[in-house]
């Protein structure tokens, strides 16, 4: 498993680059037996669908994988399931001496971009079927092994894998969670304000309207947003101090020192409880922006592209997590703790459009999405052994 793990993470799969990686998964799948399948992504069959996120750059040619493992019987089916793009990493003059997609191993520990997010979930995925097929188990209903592409920025790749008929009846997708199972997440909304102000000269600034200090007022009143939503949270987030986070994430604006810059465009990204609609969120993003923006010359537009996910929970005591829960517990001795995150995954897009109970089990990493990003070896290979005991309990397995 280390070995494809640190393979795994040498492929640099921002968004646009995710071929490489699925090379690798593919080529792996069939080291092992299993013939994988390529679902390419459909740019209007998702942009006809209700639920897909919204999207402005180019999917031709990329595409999930998938193989199926098992035959039908009595078993329950099962989707296991996990992501090959990762985000950009940089600053990369942050990283130091270390390449970000260097893959290094250190003692128990494999650092770089994906190592965490999650890569390390597709490597205990292929070493829990490895390790069943070694000894010669098939399960007893079909598990769909997939590795999709778009998790961090839409969650299209796993709507995509459900439009070409990949369904079962659970889900659990092997995100870095450490030891627990994760039953709760709140939905994302990614959303850019775009402010045209007043351009002029510099020195007739009492003239011109600064397209970029107006962004700080609308920033200002989202804050305020922000705030609200956290006034009281609801059950299992209100174990947060601030379970709804506004991030401003990218900001473009001006050219020139000398000049009043005349466009701001700010990339934003929210979150909003399970429960909560994506069309009422907007809603208040619209009026905030407008009431911040109402007495100033120019304009204001609110667009929207990228993430439109709603949160997800599932009950504790459903089936799924039990199972999963005891299959740990037969591993590890105690049993895992049950949690809610903060952030999103694509079980929010199997639980919400598949209606396929899902939920997120993984390994122990570090620093998602930051500087030195690692995971835990030993993790990923208590990961793996208690996917196997799941795959058995859940789906029976024969010889």
């Amino acid at each position: 498993m280390a070995t494809v793990l640190s393979d795994l993470v040498r492929a640099p799969t921002i968004l646009g680059g995710e071929k490489p990686g699925q090379a690798l998964v593919e080529e792996t799948f069939r080291s092992i037996g299993l013939e994988p399948v390529g679902v390419p992504m459909d740019a209007d069959a998702l942009r006809a669908h209700p639920r897909a996120a919204p999207f402005d750059w180019e999917v031709e040619g990329k595409r999930n994988v998938v193989a199926t493992w098992g035959t039908p019987g009595e078993g329950r089916s099962l989707i296991l399931n996990g992501h090959i793009d990762v985000v950009s990493p940089e600053p990369l003059s942050q990283w130091g001496d270390r390449d970000p997609f260097s893959g290094e191993r250190q003692g128990d520990w494999i650092y770089g971009r994906g190592a965490a997010d999650m890569k390390c979930g597709l490597a205990a995925i292929l070493g829990a079927v490895k390790g069943l097929r070694s000894i010669g188990l098939t399960p007893n209903a079909p598990v769909h092994l997939e590795s999709v592409v778009e998790e961090e920025c839409s969650g299209n790749g796993a709507l995509m894998t459900l439009l070409a008929g990949y369904s079962a009846d659970a889900v659990v997708i092997a995100e870095p969670f450490g030891a627990a199972i994760t039953t709760a997440q709140v939905g994302v909304l990614w959303f850019k304000v775009r402010i045209i102000g007043v351009p002029g000269h510099a020195a007739e600034a009492r003239n011109a309207v600064n397209a970029i200090e107006e962004s700080l007022a609308v920033i200002g009143a989202l804050r305020e947003l922000e705030a609200e939503m956290n006034a009281a949270p609801p059950p299992p987030f209100d174990r947060f101090s601030h379970p709804i986070t506004l991030n401003v994430g990218a900001i473009r604006g001006g050219d020139w020192p000398s000049t009043v810059p005349g466009e701001c465009v700010t990339d934003y990204r929210i979150a909003l409880y399970p429960g909560e609609r994506i069309a009422d969120l907007k809603t208040r993003i619209e009026v905030a922006v407008a009431k911040a923006t109402a007495e100033q010359p120019g304009s204001a537009e609110v667009r929207y592209r990228g993430f439109s996910s709603e949160g997800y929970d599932i009950a504790d005591d459903h089936p799924l997590v039990t199972t999963l829960a005891a299959s740990f517990a037969r591993q590890a001795g105690s049993p895992p703790a049950l949690v809610a995150t903060t952030g999103t995954t694509d079980a929010a897009v199997f639980g919400n459009v598949g209606g396929i109970p899902s939920v997120c089990f993984g390994p122990y990493a570090e620093q998602a999405h930051g500087i030195g990003e690692r995971v835990y070896l030993p993790s990923v290979v208590q990961t793996a052994q208690v996917l196997a005991l799941f795959v058995r309990d859940w789906c029976g397995l024969s010889p």
